[in-house]
């Protein structure tokens, strides 16, 4: 069974599709650019190149043929050994493979497999429909003359604004001055000192205040006015939070949730403490277990992945 229409389907869609046992295509993104020697504009573009160790199983191209095939999930991951095999054996032989539209297998002198992509095929979807183009430039055009200044000349001024703005430079400042004076002295304040001139009043209010003075009787102290003191609550243990696990150790990601939920149980079996998380395109990815800092999944990520190739660690 021919798979490289799978993988085609694949290259549009995800920046790494891996064969497995054989190695991955890779899609490297290129902007817009100009090429100023021919006046050429090309429009973004995603090239595909090979990495032959690549070659673990991530369970996209397989989900892939299983779902479109309407197969199990064995069934596709046998047809894709098949395939792989085949493609040993042709390349063995010295013979030249062609996936269309992707590029050409073969292996060089030291019997290391050498791909050559197909460059006329751009991946990049948000690129359909745009090609390169040519536009010649302009000749006989020169922007220095739309932005030349005439500094010879002087600017025409009218007189009648001139005298407008004097009179305003010299009214404005006077207006503040006559506005800050009296707010900020006592210039218009009588300087006449305002005081009672009955002397009857002021012996009124002394005798007033020392009969007011006498007739003040300290309370009597009785329980009622006794101050209690105020209980203090016990305070009561905050219990300490634990740290917020947020790195997940993914050992794979698979496009049903069967193969997922079968890659869950191994991982109990062997003692982990497995969870099954959605990921992008309804793929579900299947987490050993989570951390609580990049350093310590690190640690753990080396010890699963000698029995599970191709774990990575991801921050949720």
């Amino acid at each position: 069974m021919d798979i490289t229409a799978f993988i085609r389907d694949l290259l549009f869609s995800h920046d790494c599709v891996i064969i497995p046992g054989f190695g991955g295509f890779i899609g490297n993104y290129t902007p817009a650019r100009i090429e100023k020697s021919s006046s050429t504009f090309y429009p973004p573009v995603k090239q595909i190149s090979f990495n032959r160790n690549l070659n673990h199983n991530d369970g996209l191209l397989v989900g892939k043929i299983s779902g479109s095939a309407k197969i199990t999930y064995g069934d596709a991951r046998d047809i894709v050994e098949e395939f792989v095999n085949s493609l040993r054996r042709k390349l063995e032989k010295g013979e030249i493979v062609t996936f269309d539209n992707i590029g050409t297998f073969s292996n060089n002198h030291e019997g290391n497999v050498q791909f050559d992509p197909d460059r006329s095929v751009n991946y990049h979807l948000d690129s359909y429909g745009l090609e390169s183009f040519q536009f010649l430039p302009l000749e006989g055009y020169d922007v220095r003359k739309r932005v030349s200044r005439h500094l010879d000349k002087e600017p025409v001024r009218n007189p009648a604004m001139r005298k407008i703005f004097w009179r305003t430079a010299v009214i404005v400042p006077l207006l503040a001055v006559l506005v800050t004076i009296p707010l900020t002295t006592d210039i218009f304040r009588p300087k006449v000192e305002t005081s009672n001139l009955n002397p009857l009043v002021t012996a009124e209010f002394e005798n007033n205040k020392k009969a007011v003075d006498a007739a003040v009787i300290t309370p009597a102290i009785t329980e009622d006015n006794i101050v209690k003191p105020v209980e203090t609550p016990i305070e009561t243990a905050v219990p300490v939070v634990e740290a917020e696990k947020n790195y997940c150790l993914i050992t794979g990601s698979f496009k049903t949730r069967v193969n997922a939920e079968t890659q869950s149980s191994m991982l109990k079996e062997d003692g982990f403490t497995p969870e099954i998380i959605n990921g992008p395109n309804g793929f579900y990815r299947v987490s050993a277990m989570r951390c609580v800092n990049l350093n310590q999944a690190l640690e753990k990520k080396d010890s699963i992945s000698r029995k599970y190739k191709g774990t990575w660690v991801k921050k949720i």
